[in-house]
């Protein structure tokens, strides 16, 4: 490996370490009722977040919680001698795109058979550092 292209790899590699995402996988949610639990903690502190989440009573805030604390666990792996408190993480970005769909027929009048779509999501959140512009 050249000179430069370590210099950049070590660079992107540094840029990376106050970032941590998590993904979660066709969870059986439809995007709609999740993104409703997601806008309510884009944005915010970690501690903020992880409260609005543990106390609304919506099932999607039960995944997105567990989500959460994974995404704060890989950013513990990634900055062992960091502290989650002092280190002022916020929930940077948070995104539900829409995952499978199952398509299932069920009955309807006159020998008709309506569509029912049974539909799944994708969500990944991303860690980001509170800069100083950013403090609230």
């Amino acid at each position: 490996m050249g000179v430069r292209k370590r210099e950049t790899a070590d660079a992107r590699k540094e840029a990376n370490k106050s970032i941590a995402f998590a993904k979660l996988n066709n969870c059986p949610t439809s995007p709609r009722k999740m993104r409703l639990v997601a806008d309510l903690v884009r944005g915010q502190k970690v501690e903020r977040a992880l409260n609005i989440l543990r106390f609304s009573s919506k099932e999607a805030s039960r995944k997105l919680e567990k989500l959460l604390l994974s995404a704060i666990n890989n950013w513990e792996q990634k900055n062992a001698e960091g502290d989650v408190a002092e280190a002022g993480l916020i929930v940077k970005e948070i995104r539900v795109d829409g995952g499978m769909m199952l398509k299932r027929l069920r009955p309807a009048p006159q020998g008709r058979a309506h569509r029912i779509r049974k539909r799944s999501n994708h969500v990944t959140i991303v860690l980001g550092q509170l800069d100083n512009t950013q403090a609230k």
